[in-house]
């Protein structure tokens, strides 16, 4: 689980202390400022962000936690001007410029995570810009191009530059978000009659190169490929489309379990079931439109209900740790 809570420090957030600490939780996802009043969430400023990864990693000596947070550029910049990091430009004011300047961005971003910890971004977008007034995508400047070849080309030159400061990547929104014309934060996106197979260009160009570390299955509906089932909860885009057909081994996370889309369609617990049964390694639970301190005690009993009515395996979950300690290798 990669998990959302509220707090500058670890005192002040005593259940994901206790959760990393002694409930074994995995990762942490942080943000700057809560989406419907703007109150700070988890970041002040570079000192105060560089201490509370320090002090999150001091809880968990024996495993590489993982500390993810979104920094895109543009309106998705979580360490921004606004608490003292340098400004980033958006994906699409960068996308299609010479490499060189691109680079640049690049470096530049990835620089600015790896001097405080971080060590997941949940980006590059690698949507192409189907609909240019997407209100997820293409209205907030998330895509490089409509070129599905820019796309992979200037995702490439990103990765690149994080893996050179240490960080790792996730390529989002699998299997295409950028034909939706529904935000999956506050509904269900269904791109059955308006995706393309040039939306998976960008991530056979990627896999071809051996660059993708994480990718993330959207809350998007592709009738295409598994009829009224999220790309994240369906078995025939994680498993059958993205690992057997695409080929990809690594480690696939959700979007926030918490949406919308999932939590008011499927309801939480049985959502966690079909994203593990699906092939998912990782449960993003943001905690932002739901506040859960009990999140993952609970995700560790629906987890063993599952496996107590033999729906999952302990072999299953075996299959996405030893995914997840390839990317992260666990701490001598």
């Amino acid at each position: 689980m990669v998990v959302g809570f509220r707090g500058f420090t670890v005192d002040e957030a005593p259940w994901i202390r206790d959760a990393i600490r002694d409930g074994g939780l995995g990762g942490v996802i942080l943000f700057d400022e809560e989406p419907e009043t703007g109150n700070l969430r988890n970041i002040k400023s570079p000192a105060q962000v560089s201490r509370l990864i320090s002090d999150l990693r001091a809880l968990a000596p024996d495993r590489r936690l993982i500390v993810a947070v979104d920094q895109e550029g543009g309106v998705v910049t979580r360490l921004s001007p606004r608490h003292g990091f340098p400004a980033v430009a958006s994906e699409a004011q960068v996308g299609g410029e010479d490499r060189t300047a691109v680079r640049t961005w690049a470096d530049g971003l990835a620089a600015t995570l790896a001097s405080v910890g971080v060590n997941l971004n949940l980006a590059p977008v690698a949507d192409v810009d189907v609909n240019p007034d997407n209100p997820a995508i293409g209205a907030l400047g998330r895509s490089f191009s409509a070129d599905p070849a820019i796309v992979g080309r200037d995702a490439a030159i990103e990765i690149r530059a994080h893996h050179r400061n240490g960080v790792r990547t996730t390529l989002k929104h699998f299997p295409g978000l950028g034909s939706a014309s529904v935000n999956t934060d506050n509904g269900i996106a269904d791109v059955t009659t308006t995706w393309t197979q040039a939306e998976l260009d960008p991530y056979r160009t990627l896999l071809a190169d051996h660059l993708v570390d994480v990718v993330m299955a959207a809350h998007v509906v592709n009738g295409q490929i598994d009829p009224g089932v999220p790309a994240s909860l369906s078995h025939a885009t994680v498993t059958g489309l993205l690992r057997e057909t695409l080929g990809f081994d690594g480690v696939v996370i959700t979007d926030d379990m918490h949406a919308a889309a999932i939590r008011e369609t499927f309801g939480f617990d049985d959502a966690v079931g079909m994203a593990l049964e699906a092939g998912v390694d990782l449960l993003l639970v943001a905690n932002q439109q739901v506040r859960d301190p009990t999140v993952v005690e609970k995700v560790i009993g629906i987890v063993e209900g599952l496996i107590a009515q033999g729906r999952l395996s302990e072999a299953r979950i075996d299959e996405s740790v030893a995914r997840i300690e390839r990317l992260f290798p666990l701490v001598p």
